[in-house]
């Protein structure tokens, strides 16, 4: 497989990434915004805080755009709250100004609005600053609450895209990085003696994973959100927990992946003027890893393909992969128990370094997989029946009526 470079893997993602479409469809909400705005408040002056919530509003995805819609409409009234009572109270001057910041903040706090605690005392300082509070304060609120019925409504009816496709691109960037190591490490095997810098540089460029997983976790998280409430997606749940689950295979992969280049690393420490294994035992474990590699490779195709017919393909491909590497285990793991009854130094590293293949293999296993799927799913269906007892009751007599429900399948 050619090696492709992190900035064009970058490169891709950005040109497949509909920036052009996102930023029509803000444009759009946020004038339509503000032509209905004019219509509802003729009289008044320039009503832009309703494009301008309409620009906040209209995020990436339809979940954002809701909880987005609701924090803000939330932030406004607040602020329009707080403000009427210090006008009734005090009106303005200097004081009053800052206690009624510093008052609009800490309420920001307890309500709920995250990343609109601001909005909560810009509100309040805008209607604070006008003669009739009353009729103002009514207009902010009525305009905010216009961009955001727009935005809501124009993700509604245009759809905000799904990001599968840029989580699924980072997930096998991410098992092609871990596949080309197992090939590394498989060619620096066979050619005997690694010196011990080699097997330490191995080693870092392992522990450089978790900044990988951290970036493809970031990517899945917009895609998950993607395919929450989204009209485009019929069954968001199993696309959401298959990426997941395979993600956090992966992450464990890797985790056993840089014990096993320590493990590696130990053995080169010990063994600076001779060959890591004997000849017989280096070309198994070359092969054994480049098996490993396919496995991993194969692992990621299948959690990230959409089509039922290319899933069958990448999952027939991972059991032949997981086959081939488990029967050149047992061959490597017979030459290694020789090679130790012969020369029994840093035995326990040996056996460490089967212990370690042995988990890979296990994490990838395709009945641990459809386990582990049918476990987050059933979490996640009894979160769901805690959070709405009413709904979750509602769905079971729908059930008894409908007959038996098919449980979703395991294919991405």
């Amino acid at each position: 497989m050619p090696d492709v470079s992190a900035p064009v893997i970058k490169l891709v993602r950005r040109t497949t990434e509909p920036v052009a479409a996102q930023t029509l469809r803000s444009t759009a909400a946020a004038v339509i915004s503000f032509v209905v705005a004019l219509m509802v408040l003729p009289a008044q002056p320039a009503p832009l805080t309703a494009p301008l919530t309409a620009l906040l509003v209209v995020q990436v995805t339809l979940y954002a755009t809701l909880t987005t819609g609701i924090r803000r409409v939330n932030s406004v009234v607040v602020g329009v709250l707080i403000a009427i009572g210090f006008t009734a109270l005090v009106g303005l001057t200097w004081w009053s100004l800052g206690l009624t910041i510093f008052t609009s903040l800490i309420i920001g706090r307890f309500v709920r609005v995250d990343e609109f605690v601001p909005e909560v005392a810009i509100s309040a300082m805008l209607v604070l600053g006008v003669s009739q509070a009353t009729s103002a304060a009514w207009h902010r609120v009525l305009e905010t609450l216009i961009g955001a019925g727009v935005g809501l409504l124009f993700n509604l009816l245009f759809a905000p895209p799904v990001w599968t496709q840029s989580a699924g691109t980072s997930i096998e960037g991410l098992a092609r990085g871990m596949g080309r190591m197992f090939r590394t490490m498989g060619a620096e095997v066979a050619e005997g003696h690694i010196p011990f810098p080699h097997a330490a540089a191995r080693l870092h460029e392992a522990r450089r994973l978790d900044h990988d997983i951290v970036e493809v976790d970031a990517s899945l998280r917009q895609a998950e959100e993607s395919l929450r409430m989204n009209p485009r997606v019929r069954e968001g749940l199993l696309s959401r927990v298959v990426l997941r689950t395979g993600l956090d295979t992966l992450e464990i992969c890797a985790v056993v992946l840089r014990v096993l280049t320590r493990s590696m690393t130990d053995l080169a420490k010990f063994r600076t003027e001779e060959s890591l294994f004997p000849a017989d035992v280096s070309a198994g474990l070359k092969e054994l890893f480049g098996q490993m590699a396919d496995a991993i490779e194969s692992f990621a195709l299948l959690i990230t393909t959409q089509v039922a017919a290319n899933a069958e393909d990448a999952e027939e491909r991972l059991a032949d992969a997981l086959a081939a590497s488990r029967v050149t285990r047992d061959r490597v793991a017979d030459m290694l128990l020789e090679d130790v009854q012969e020369h029994p130094r840093q035995w326990q590293l040996h056996g460490a370094l089967l212990a370690e293949i042995d988990r890979i293999l296990d994490e990838l296993d395709l009945d641990k997989r459809s386990e582990r799927l049918m476990q987050e799913l059933d979490r996640r269906s009894a979160e769901l029946s805690e959070r709405h007892p009413r709904l979750a009751a509602l769905r079971r007599r729908l059930r008894g009526e409908g007959g038996t429900e098919r449980r979703p399948g395991v294919e991405a």
